[in-house]
């Protein structure tokens, strides 16, 4: 598997995040998982959290949840945002709703999507943050304009994009996008290691076009390492006789508990550090629990690679007449 971290951090978000009173978030995935503990850590510091998610059932009762949790009111408050990543459509629609309802966003949005099986995964995992991202520029550019603004965004990655190690990996064209990686037992975890390096490549690109045009915005990768969520059962591993139902038993023990997963997503978020030091960690990849590290996997660092992601992404764009 691999991913793993020790159980004691020296980031705390208990003590090492400051009071976000006034700021204002969005998480996707926030009804569940890392997104659900991301969530959790935001809104006890006092921020305004958006759990952007395609179900209102299940992001409403994650919002009763946090409610019960003593989360609100006093510590912050939470929105459901209707976000559906599987149509980029459905994106734009998502973040000019948002734009209605805010006048800034002076923290971050973390980006993530979940491990399983999915037709168009590099549509829902990076195309559509695409252009959600994209939708939101004028505010986030606006809002980073501002005295003491403190703008970020953090694309979830995953330490899994080492399995595209020795791989010739392009993102030329539609095809490319669609890679299917033959019909084995790892084809679906392949794919989903190409969409969280498409993750990376569009972080970084995404920095450096904001750097020409002067704008304080910090975009981040992270990996949040091996957590015990329902994403990590869906493992091809877990199929094999024998050391699948052993590792069932295993992963509880050995993997970090969400909260402690998102500690690296809320430390990009929302750690003073970041801010302070922020040529080194604009469009850098995080790995737990909130360390600059070097991405497991070479084209991960590919210049080349980052800008024919975006210049086919925008072309795949415009297809959708959005």
């Amino acid at each position: 598997m691999g991913g793993l971290v020790s159980k004691q951090s020296s980031f705390d978000p208990s003590t090492d995040i400051p009071d976000l009173t006034g700021k204002v978030s969005i998480v996707t995935g926030g009804n569940a998982g890392l997104g659900y503990a991301t969530v959790q850590h935001l809104a006890r510091h006092g921020a305004k959290v958006y759990i952007a998610a395609r179900s209102e059932e299940r992001a409403k009762a994650a919002i009763e949840r946090l409610h019960a949790e003593r989360l609100h009111p006093g510590n912050g408050q939470l929105d459901w945002l209707v976000l559906n990543l599987s149509d980029p459509a459905q994106a734009k629609a998502a973040a000019e709703a948002f734009l209605q309802k805010e006048s800034s966003m002076r923290i971050p949005y973390n980006i993530d999507s979940k491990y399983g099986i999915h037709e168009n995964m590099l549509q829902c995992s990076h195309v559509s943050p695409f252009v959600f991202t994209n939708a939101l520029m004028p505010l986030l550019a606006r809002t980073a304009r501002e005295p003491d603004s403190d703008v970020r965004i953090v694309m979830v990655s995953s330490h899994m994009i080492k399995t595209l190690k020795g791989r010739d990996i392009h993102f030329r064209d539609v095809n490319d996008f669609n890679e299917k990686f033959g019909n084995h037992i790892y084809s679906d975890m392949h794919r989903y290691a190409l969409s969280k390096l498409a993750n990376i490549l569009f972080a970084k690109e995404l920095q450096a076009r904001l750097d020409v045009q002067d704008l304080h915005i910090i975009v981040l990768s992270i990996t949040p390492g091996s957590v015990n969520t329902e994403g990590i059962y869906k493992d091809p591993s877990l199929k094999l006789p024998v050391i699948g139902p052993l590792l069932k038993l295993i992963f509880p023990r050995i993997f970090l508990s969400p909260t402690e997963g998102a500690y690296t997503s809320v430390f990009a978020a929302a750690s003073p550090v970041v801010r302070a030091e922020r040529d080194r960690y604009k469009g850098a990849y995080l790995e737990p629990p909130g360390k600059l590290a070097i991405p497991p996997a070479p084209q991960a660092e590919s210049k080349k690679l980052a800008e024919e992601l975006w210049n086919t992404t925008e072309a795949i764009v415009k297809t959708f007449d959005l």
